[in-house]
């Protein structure tokens, strides 16, 4: 197949030619940037959390009546009391905040106690003995709090904890050639003595602006005193249903002088997941239903372009038959034509893709698009083209000679 009279003739049907090749460079820019999207969206809903989220369970307690600091540490406490006698709890602890709770304090770390030179940002939760066996974390350096490190600190006060707990993502960038045990660092005025670090556990937060620290979360050895607190409890095995049903009541029979939302003040790990990650997935599927209708958009306009040249040139093509062209001959050059206005598609599309995804990493501190999505995308495009065109391209093969000799 010669590519000349393929040229000369899209050069008489300039509108249609542009109009294709734009929808294809148009399709593949945002094909691929959505794609780019999806993936990205995908792989933060199955980001591991560090904690046995199958065995937990989230409480969120409101007290009435504005108790005071030293009735909040009586009322905590016989709560977690309360907790430990329900049958099927493995254990418990009271808590600011909880990974992808969407909530809870974050605090620059640093090796001297000025504030804007921090090394890094971390998540703060509070946290007592309990709390390691009751998430489940795992303890590859130092040791535990101990009960009497566990201080109490209403909303009015400073925290300054002597010891803490970290992470070793955060430890790691604290002391990246050396252990963090027994150093000290700083989240206050005061610097904190590292005891412990613990494999994984995530910050509350899961938007893309806390990436960069997502694992860099801080236990440190405080019972908050105010009116809104969380219980984490751990189950035993397969009595997370079970218990769940239960803990309300119990709660409520020690003390009526509380809030526990009936919609979603006792939650699964499961549910919290599913909450903390609704947007992106809403965002993988909106970007999947966008790229679907774009490509059917876009094979659409070439199946009706294509159905319209064919339509144009039935003379055209009988006469080419009746010089002896084969139907292979009329199906290769309708298949040439298209894939050169995919090419020149897909050639413009690539560079839209990148320049969009470079708009995109300004805008929305999003990662740089990978080659193999703009290669997936610039195949997908011209398959999607040679597919759409091959219909009219075999009606186009099967005109008869006999319309070389109509007028009309």
């Amino acid at each position: 197949m010669q590519i000349g009279p393929v040229l000369a003739a899209l050069r008489h049907h300039k509108a249609g030619t542009l109009l294709i090749a734009a929808q294809i460079a148009l399709t593949l820019a945002i094909v691929c940037n959505a794609l780019f999207i999806v993936q990205a969206r995908l792989a933060r809903l199955s980001q591991p959390s560090g904690i046995d989220e199958a065995s937990l369970l989230v409480i969120g307690n409101e007290w009435a009546g504005k108790p005071n600091a030293d009735q909040m540490a009586s009322l905590t406490a016989a709560d977690l009391d309360t907790l430990r006698r329900v049958p099927g709890v493995a254990n418990v602890y009271a808590t600011n905040a909880y990974p992808l709770g969407n909530g809870g304090n974050v605090m620059g770390v640093g090796h001297s106690p000025e504030k804007l030179k921090y090394v890094t940002s971390a998540a703060t939760y509070y946290s007592d003995e309990n709390t390691l066996s009751t998430l489940g974390l795992k303890l590859v350096e130092g040791r535990n709090f101990r009960a009497d490190e566990i201080g109490l600190l209403d909303g009015k006060g400073y925290m300054r904890p002597a010891v803490i707990i970290i992470t070793r993502a955060l430890a790691m960038q604290m002391f990246p050639h050396e252990s963090a045990i027994g150093k000290p660092v700083y989240i206050s005025a005061s610097p904190s003595m590292v005891i412990g670090v613990v494999d994984r556990l995530r910050t509350p937060w899961v938007d893309n602006s806390m990436a960069k620290w997502a694992d860099c979360s801080t236990l440190v050895p405080y019972r908050q005193l105010t009116p809104i607190t969380h219980y984490v409890v751990r189950v035993q095995p397969g009595q997370l249903d079970e218990v769940r049903q239960h803990v309300r009541a119990a709660l409520y029979a020690a003390n009526r002088m509380r809030v526990i939302s009936p919609k979603d003040g006792v939650r699964s790990f499961a549910q919290v997941r599913e909450e903390a990650y609704r947007d992106d997935r809403g965002m993988a599927i909106l970007m999947s239903g966008i790229s679907v209708v774009l490509l059917l958009v876009t094979g659409a306009g070439i199946v009706g372009l294509s159905s319209f040249w064919v339509g144009q040139r039935r003379k055209q093509i009988g006469v080419r038959r009746a010089l002896g062209a084969t139907q292979h001959d009329i199906l290769s050059y309708f298949l040439t034509e298209n894939l050169l206005i995919a090419v020149a598609g897909v050639v413009m599309g690539g560079v839209l893709a990148i320049g969009l995804n470079l708009w995109l990493m300004k805008q929305f501190e999003m990662d740089r698009l990978g080659a193999g999505y703009v290669l997936a995308g610039v195949a997908a495009l011209l398959l999607l083209g040679q597919a759409a065109v091959l219909a009219p391209a075999l009606r186009a093969s099967r005109v008869s000679p006999v319309e070389a000799t109509r007028s009309v």
